[in-house]
């Protein structure tokens, strides 16, 4: 008997850069050999290292992710991207460029016969009071717009300042904080009223199951991704036509290996 097709694929937290040359290269493949075999792609956040803004498609590096991008999506693939807290400056010449649609945060899907609320992940680690008021600062219209209006150049040299003061204050936060808040967690299924979800940001892969106020909810981690370490990891999230739903690792799929 045939199995069901697999209809959606979800990654997040690639962190892509020039740096990571198998990483970027391990992307590629599954764009190329697993995305191409579906009907929709989810990029929930993180694609990238970082993103200064659309004006910097223009570095062959972020060209080539892009190129590769379209690729798949001329082939008829939906590519569907909700932004992170690394590459949240991702806007219109970018989707255009990559056939994307751009997607709120949170967003619901209705997929393989689930509603499913989708989302990066940060706006629900809401212990880490510090990381909060930042992100709530970084995502007003106006000071995007302030922002991108500086010399790329200027920007990518504050980004870069941003990263170095971020890694500082990880060596003082707990594990805890840096987490999802269950409470945090439970306001957002009341509030989309599904009782499905997938998220990233927090690199903690697993699926989680649990009953409040009398419902089952089914909170499922996506993993980040990389292959330019000693040990690598990474991975996804399928989808059949069926409603089954698989948490794929691609050491195990060998997706990291060329074709």
């Amino acid at each position: 008997m045939a199995q069901p097709a697999t209809v959606a694929l979800f990654i997040s937290d690639l962190h892509l850069s020039q740096s990571q040359p198998r990483t970027t290269q391990a992307f590629f493949n599954f764009l190329q050999r697993r995305a191409n075999q579906v009907q929709e792609l989810y990029i929930l956040g993180d694609l990238f290292e970082y993103w200064a803004g659309d004006d910097d498609l223009d570095n062959p590096y972020n060209k080539s992710v892009a190129d590769a991008m379209r690729a798949l999506s001329n082939t008829g693939v939906k590519i569907f991207w909700i932004a992170g807290n690394r590459d949240f400056l991702v806007g219109t010449a970018f989707a255009n460029a990559t056939g994307s649609v751009l997607l709120p945060d949170p967003f619901i899907a209705s997929i393989g016969g689930h509603r499913i609320t989708l989302a990066h992940g940060d706006a629900q680690c809401t212990d880490d009071t510090a990381y909060m008021a930042f992100r709530q600062q970084v995502r007003q219209a106006q000071w995007q717009a302030t922002f991108l209006s500086l010399p790329l150049s200027q920007r990518k040299t504050i980004i870069a300042g941003l990263r170095n003061d971020s890694r500082q204050a990880k060596c003082t936060k707990s594990d805890d904080i840096m987490d999802v808040n269950a409470t945090a967690i439970d306001d957002l299924f009341d509030a989309t009223g599904t009782a499905l979800m997938i998220h990233g940001h927090t690199h903690r892969p697993a699926r989680h199951e649990y009953s409040s106020g009398g419902r089952q909810r089914v909170r499922y981690v996506l993993p980040d991704w990389n292959l330019d370490t000693d040990v690598p990891r990474g991975g996804w999230i399928a989808i059949d036509a069926d409603g089954a739903i698989r948490r794929c690792n691609i050491a195990e799929d060998g997706m990291e290996q060329p074709p």
